[in-house]
């Protein structure tokens, strides 16, 4: 590829398919995560790692070697690692004695950090501890989140926008009832967020409508909230600005309600309702007499009135 005032010009048919990939597209494609463990990590944050990249595969990378760096310090690296894999979530993992078995979600507007929250775990339990059987690799989850906190604390209610943009997994047109299939909640109680993992199970219910059973699948993490790095409201705003050609066009006189109600107005032009046909009844006939004296009343000349 040649660089030329800023400009990449690719040279082959390989290099342009490349950039073709890399270019702003009206309708983006899924949001790749990268996870990867620092300098020094854990057990516990290892098999975490490993559990969060089975649930977000196949649109994630895992790296599986050591990474020396400290995001809140110093992003550079990440952003690197971002362009080079064209991820814009990443899962950052580390231990030390100030931060035991930390988890860092992040992600990323044009290859630069916008959001980073760390939360450090205090009680996990692992895929394999849970010997039942797991939902298909790929499967699109429903995501729950519980508690006063995610619509009331401003820290929450980014890391519920941030969580869901993890793992909301691709967008689809349609859904089906049997492809339900896993639930990921996310509890916010004093302080701390549960996450929890279930499997969806239809049962008979004698109707037509089936009973609907949760089977705890794994993992399971107990998170409490550390450090933070938001995004201001301007650079937030700006990540989230959509292009014209995707908004959609004001209809004329259609309106919705709360419900999502369609309504129309239609406008019509002014009607005489003397002239309105109604149903024609018989008890409301006159009857030949009265149209007899009708007609004498109206043949009589009208005589002017002179003054004396």
């Amino acid at each position: 590829m040649a660089h030329s005032d800023g400009i990449t010009k690719p040279k082959t048919r390989r290099s342009k398919r490349f950039l073709e990939t890399r270019e702003p597209k009206l309708l983006e494609n899924v949001k790749n995560a990268m996870i990867m463990k620092g300098g020094n990590s854990s057990q516990t944050v290892t098999q975490a790692l490993k559990d969060i990249y089975s649930l977000k595969k196949p649109s994630a990378v895992l790296y599986k070697k050591k990474n020396i760096t400290r995001p809140f310090e110093d992003s550079t690296s990440l952003e690197f690692f971002s362009k080079k894999s064209d991820c814009s979530l990443f899962l950052f993992g580390s231990h030390n004695k100030k931060r035991p078995n930390n988890l860092i979600f992040g992600r990323l507007f044009d290859f630069h950090v916008l959001d980073m929250i760390e939360l450090g775990v205090e009680k996990f339990i692992s895929l394999s501890e849970f010997k039942i059987s797991k939902c298909p690799e790929g499967t699109k989850p429903m995501l729950v989140f519980a508690g006063e906190a995610f619509e009331i604390d401003n820290e929450l209610k980014r890391l519920k926008s941030l969580l869901i943009d993890f793992f909301r997994g691709p967008t689809v047109p349609a859904v089906r009832l049997a492809g339900l299939e896993h639930v990921l909640h996310f509890t916010a109680v004093d302080g701390k967020i549960y996450l929890r993992s279930y499997r969806c199970l239809l049962k008979k219910s004698g109707c037509r409508t089936p009973r609907i059973e949760l089977e705890e699948i794994g993992p399971s993490l107990d998170l409490v909230l550390r450090r933070t790095h938001l995004a201001s409201d301007d650079l937030y705003k700006l990540a989230h600005k959509q292009p014209k050609a995707l908004k959609p066009k004001k209809k004329k006189n259609i309106s919705h309600d709360a419900f999502g109600t369609k309504f129309g107005r239609v406008h019509m032009q002014k009607q005489d309702l003397s002239k309105l046909q109604t149903r024609k009844m018989k008890g409301l006939k006159k009857r030949k007499r009265e149209v007899v004296v009708e007609e004498e009343q109206s043949s009589e000349p009208k005589v002017a009135k002179t003054e004396n």
